[in-house]
């Protein structure tokens, strides 16, 4: 077996030393191209070029969720063919790693690269689904190119935050749960429709939904980590699935605290509900307007303003060693 792996130098949880660690271990199962990313972008550009190798069976990633969806979205940017394609592993790397704790690894990257390996030899895989977001026919984002998630995105609020955390890493920041939480604090006093939103969920056969001030797009569960602690946004949210959305039409101070409160005490059978909270299982085809421009996030990267946005679920997407 051939496999490529994609290193993160910048992947906040593992040091060089552990790195060098890991890369040992891999080699000694398989022939291993390790491959340190140089560049924004990097990840995407070395998994397009995995997708169109003949030679490589297998793209390993030890970074973030960022890295891993440079990765997929290059080895899908010709679309899904999961048996043609590399199939991917991960090896947690990141400050969170939403991804590779809904596959069930451990978020340790040793213990995970154990797993790894233990996955393989036993060939063991499964074929998950992802999200497809590209900007709306005949809206001003239709050039949009469309991008790939395997997690979640986000077209509000939550981006907001995404943002703003970004900002603040740019200039030397840890991305720290604790960071997140203080940036989430400051967009919520900043955030000038949190008592009407501008956001429209429209989806075929059904009315749109309106004001909505927050949208969560979930194509698993949980949502996120807040420590060791699971967030679930949409408990019912799985890879084999569509696409579940959370939203809210009201964050008023209240509110904020009401639904908070519902997310942090979440589990895998209960989530945010009550009457400004808008929850919709498994969709294949939706769209996400908003009267002005707003924050997108897909993965935890923020992507600038968005004023629509087309969400496609698609199941069966990639081969992921579990």
């Amino acid at each position: 077996m051939r496999a490529l792996l994609v290193v993160n130098p910048a992947a906040t949880t593992t040091s060089a030393r552990t790195r060098d660690v890991l890369i040992h271990a891999l080699a000694s199962e398989m022939k291993l191209d390790a491959v340190t990313t140089e560049y924004r972008g990097h990840a995407r550009d070395l998994g397009r070029q995995a997708a169109g190798s003949e030679d490589v069976d297998l793209v390993i990633t030890l970074g973030g969720d960022g890295t891993i969806n440079e990765v997929v979205n290059g080895l899908l940017h010709e679309g899904p063919d999961p048996d043609r394609l590399p199939r991917l592993a991960v090896v947690p790397g990141g400050s969170t790693n939403v991804f590779a704790r809904a596959l069930g690894l451990p978020n340790d990257a040793v213990e995970a690269t154990g797993a790894l390996l233990d996955a393989l030899r036993q060939g063991s895989e499964r074929t998950v689904g992802l999200g497809l977001a590209a900007g709306t026919p005949g809206s001003e984002d239709e050039g949009v190119p469309a991008r790939w998630f395997t997690f979640n995105a986000g077209l509000g609020f939550d981006a907001g935050v995404v943002g703003r955390v970004e900002q603040h890493r740019e200039r030397g920041k840890r991305s720290t749960h604790s960071l997140y939480m203080r940036q989430a604090f400051r967009q919520f006093f900043g955030e000038p429709h949190r008592r009407k939103g501008t956001i429209t969920l429209e989806r075929p056969g059904a009315d749109p939904v309106t004001d909505l001030v927050l949208s969560i797009v979930c194509n698993t569960s949980p949502w996120t980590y807040l420590g060791n602690r699971p967030v679930y946004a949409s408990p019912k949210a799985s890879f084999d699935k569509g696409l579940d959305v959370l939203g809210l039409s009201r964050m008023s101070t209240g509110a904020v605290a009401r639904y908070g409160t519902q997310l942090l005490t979440s589990s895998p059978e209960r989530g945010p509900h009550g009457k400004h909270a808008v929850s919709v299982h498994d969709l294949t085809d939706f769209t996400l307007h908003s009267k002005v421009p707003l924050p997108l996030q897909m993965d935890g990267d923020h992507l600038g303003l968005r004023t629509s946005v087309t969400f496609t679920g698609v199941r069966r997407a990639l081969r992921v060693i579990v």
